[in-house]
């Protein structure tokens, strides 16, 4: 340490020494200057023009060299008030039905960086509780002014200045498109609004789609524009790819129930792979033909055929079902195509769309505000410290999200939470070391994925099976948070309710568990090892 002091006062003496010596020179400068002959006087006096430029530079850089950075609590203050800002412009679109393409892109940008904003900031607000994160109840909001989380909080050199360069980047950058879009904000009160009365976060999210504005305002335009010359060439085909339960579904009724789309289909007809077969399709054909012959190629007529593969498509059938679509539906028609399939891409006329999950950022943002509803994260920051973990063992998935972040919102006890961070910590472990995978990707593949109990441990919850139903079918009356949360003991094989959306079409999902007893084994198992989200598992 006293090395370090000596070597900086060196460093300084010598750089003072420097500047003397660079000043006695311009003195001397113009000492000659004013002695010598008009010619060498303008020689030097473009010399001494180039010195002083010299020395103004290398004092500018000395200053901004010393300006100290803006304090970690000064970029925190000013990146919350500038998130405040973003948020009230998202949730004021959110409820409204926005019909230009250009401002959708434009609040796709601010709603993305807002949701970076959100995830950095609380990233760097409650990293300081990784330590005390321990068997402690909170049973009061009070508990806020008992911790000072930021005045006395310091990261490790390295993360601590990469994540306030993140957040000062992320301020600017919400500050620029704020600005930006000023006009926008002005043009927003002249879209409908969907929703009347004012919304807590967490039921606007209930009842509208998340995360698809961009893709749903895509999915319209298709819809309601034709394409120059697209009557000459048949039917006009628009693919949508994505993963298992990515929202493809979703996506599609969410649009087709937009009043615009309503008016300008006279149908919509929503058909499966299974009715690809010879019978089906004959029953299409004549239901077409005795339907449409007759009809005007006017706005009247048009239908929309929803098209929705499980598996592969056969190309025989898919010629067969467009053959018959284009000769016997109105002009104007248009088929809607969905699957998890990419090579039904080259089925469209025009460019697909592909779905993916939820961006870190944006998952980060659903999750807080499904497990914390209407209460203020800030007044429980350690338990949002678990809820970002809990987070990223959940693998983005819409299902898992609700289970347990419902689960959560009914019982503020981080006593609690801790119990559902060791437990989902355990069941990905389980799988990883049986299976060599997280349970998401057997679920995904239709592979039995064994999880667990919390009241439990000593039991397996196996989940053998999972299917979707429609609003009209009936559902169990058991809940799969019960189940892994709860004190609901069922035996044997039996279904639950795992989730059931609030959002056309309203599907309800179920599962299909079995409780296994633990068997005892001496052999021991080779360990293997999974990376997710930068947490290992063995």
């Amino acid at each position: 340490m006293l090395r370090s002091i000596e070597y900086t006062e060196l460093q300084k003496h010598r750089k003072d020494q420097a500047n003397v010596r660079a000043v006695t020179k311009v003195t001397h400068m113009e000492e000659l200057l004013t002695d010598s002959r008009p010619d060498e006087r303008e020689q030097m006096e473009i010399f001494l023009s180039a010195v002083l430029g010299h020395l103004t530079t290398r004092s500018i850089n000395f200053f901004i060299g010393k300006r100290p950075q803006p304090p970690a609590l000064d970029v925190e203050n000013r990146l919350q008030r500038v998130l405040v800002r973003a948020q009230v412009i998202i949730e004021e679109a959110m409820v409204r039905q926005i019909t230009n393409q250009a401002m959708v892109q434009q609040l796709d940008m601010l709603r993305d960086t807002m949701y970076r904003g959100c995830y950095l900031l609380d990233t760097f607000r409650f990293q300081s509780h990784k330590e005390d994160a321990k068997d402690q109840t909170v049973s009061h909001p009070s508990l806020l002014s008992k911790v000072n989380y930021v005045k006395d909080f310091c990261f490790p050199s390295g993360e601590g200045t990469q994540i306030l360069e993140e957040m000062l980047d992320v301020l600017e950058s919400l500050r620029s498109i704020i600005l930006d879009a000023n006009e926008m904000v002005m043009f927003l009160t002249s879209y409908t609004r969907m929703y009347r009365e004012p919304y807590s976060m967490h039921l606007l999210l209930g009842n509208c789609m998340f995360g698809r504005q961009m893709e749903a305002q895509h999915v319209t335009n298709f819809l309601l524009h034709t394409r120059p010359g697209a009557a000459d060439e048949g039917l006009e085909v628009l693919p949508i790819v994505g993963p298992f339960r990515v929202g493809k579904s979703t996506l599609v009724v969410h649009v087709c129930n937009d009043r615009r789309v309503r008016d300008y289909f006279s149908e919509i007809v929503f058909l499966s792979d299974h009715d690809f077969r010879d019978e089906k399709l004959t029953a299409f054909r004549e239901a077409c033909v005795m339907k449409y012959q007759n009809c005007d190629s006017n706005k009247d007529g048009r239908v929309l055929v929803v098209l929705e593969l499980a598996g592969d498509f056969s190309e025989g059938d898919w010629k067969r079902l467009y053959s018959a679509s284009k000769r016997y539906l109105p002009s104007g028609s248009k088929i809607i195509i969905t699957s998890r399939s990419h090579s039904i891409k080259k089925l469209g006329t025009t460019r697909a769309i592909s779905l993916k999950f939820l961006s870190r950022e944006e998952y980060w943002y659903y999750f807080k505000t499904l497990a914390f509803g209407s209460v203020d994260p800030k007044t429980y920051p350690r338990l949002t410290l678990l809820a970002m973990e809990i987070a990223r063992a959940m693998k983005r998935s819409f299902i898992g999200a609700n289970i347990t972040a419902c689960a959560l919102r009914e019982n503020f006890n981080i006593r609690f939470w801790l119990k559902v961070q060791a437990l989902l910590r355990g069941i990905i472990q389980k799988n990883v070391s049986r299976f060599g995978e997280h349970p998401f990707n057997l679920l995904v593949q239709n592979r039995p994925a064994p999880l667990g109990r919390m009241t439990t441990p000593s039991e397996d919850l196996v989940l053998c099976s999972q299917y979707q139903c429609s609003s009209q079918e009936e559902v169990p009356e058991i809940k799969m948070q019960d189940v892994m949360y709860g004190s609901v003991k069922p035996h044997g094989k039996f279904e639950v309710l795992a989730w059931k959306s609030p959002v056309p079409p309203y599907y309800s999902y179920v599962f299909t568990c079995e409780i296994q007893e633990l068997k005892s084994t001496g052999a021991k198992r080779k360990r293997s090892t999974i990376t997710i989200d930068g947490v290992t598992y063995c």
